[in-house]
């Protein structure tokens, strides 16, 4: 997931209002005086805020090391890197640590704030019961179009379709994205490994690809808020920051559904100070505490008593909190363990066609 802040107008207000003391209650997990805890995120993805009131909570320094990507992520704990005390990656990649035994269950009984997390997020979490992880911040995939280029626009993956667009579209070079969108499109899950299912998916990616100027992760963005595409698939917090450029823009979740992706927290095996990660979980769980930090982040925490401390703007946006209806058919990306193969021997079809 792109790490961007967005909303910034909005955030502005709450930005600079002032974070609960957080001081640990009595028995609680803290004790971190002098102590160090080093996490393990995405680049940009934790408030000063956040980060400076739990500091002086418990006496300790919080160290953040960064990655680009998920799979860096795990190349770099499987090849031997140590002393994260907090992991943040993406569910299914928590699933692939946990699937290798490289995460630790947690203690509930040390995360009281568990009983903040949005219950309906949970439902489809693959982490529903938080055994190893909490969710952290999730936000959709898109389409955006200009809506002076694009006549009849429809809120939908049919959109992909539109040879009127041809040359003008670009889709993200991602085979979860894309392959998953198919899926959708076709009334599939996002995940799903039955390999007909998956062949109609490929056979419609490769429907699509004929329309688009080419397969991009990076710089869709700039193309569409300067008029090069009309039409682009992309990461809500890269669109909504370049329509700040570009009022001629509109961003949608296709009414099939989209993937979801969600960033979890977890502590890793052999993690130094396990209390004090136990306790950062808790700190960010926190309502008024996860609210800032969303603000500032520009994602949606899913926790259900944060969002009254929203500004109106950031709670009314329909990308992050959509209906009900529209958000029961998204699904966060899921870990294919072994079934990985049969997705990449379609993804290279489609590549290659």
């Amino acid at each position: 997931m792109k790490r961007r802040h967005f909303i910034a107008a909005s955030s502005a207000t709450l930005a600079s209002a002032s974070l609960p003391s957080c001081k640990p209650k009595e028995g609680s997990a803290g004790g971190g005086a002098g102590k160090t805890l080093t996490v393990f995120t995405w680049a940009d993805y934790l408030s000063e805020k956040a980060k400076e009131s739990f500091e002086k909570a418990n006496g300790c320094k919080v160290v953040i090391d960064t990655f680009d990507s998920n799979e860096a992520m795990l190349a770099k704990l499987e090849s031997g890197a140590s002393g994260y005390d907090v992991l943040v990656p993406s569910s299914y990649a928590v699933q692939a640590l946990k699937r290798k035994e490289m995460v630790q269950k947690l203690d509930h009984s040390k995360i009281p704030n568990l009983k903040n997390i949005d219950a309906a997020y949970l439902a489809k979490a693959l982490d529903s019961k938080m055994e190893v992880s909490v969710p952290y911040m999730l936000a959709p995939t898109c389409l955006c179009y200009l809506a002076s280029k694009v006549q009849n626009p429809e809120e939908s993956w049919a959109m992909l379709d539109r040879a009127d667009l041809k040359g003008r579209i670009t889709l993200l070079d991602d085979m979860r994205e894309v392959l998953g969108a198919a899926l959708k499109f076709l009334g599939h899950s996002l995940n799903s490994t039955d390999p007909a299912q998956l062949a109609a998916a490929r056979d419609v990616a490769i429907r699509w690809k004929k329309n688009i100027a080419k397969f991009e992760n990076e710089q869709y963005k700039t193309g569409i808020a300067s008029g090069e595409f009309y039409l682009v698939h992309g990461y809500a917090g890269d669109l909504i920051q370049a329509s700040d450029e570009n009022e001629d823009m509109r961003i949608f979740i296709p009414k099939e559904g989209t993937s979801f992706p969600c960033d979890d927290m977890c502590i890793p095996k052999g993690a130094k100070e396990v209390d004090l990660a136990h306790a950062f979980i808790n700190h960010l769980a926190e309502p008024e505490v996860a609210a800032e930090n969303m603000e500032w982040i520009g994602y949606r925490a899913p926790n259900s008593a944060a969002y009254p401390h929203l500004s109106e703007d950031f709670r009314g946006s329909p990308l992050l909190f959509p209906p009900t209806e529209l958000f029961d058919k998204c699904e966060p990306i899921g870990d294919l363990a072994d079934k990985l193969p049969l997705w990449t021997e379609e993804w290279d079809k489609v590549k290659t066609a």
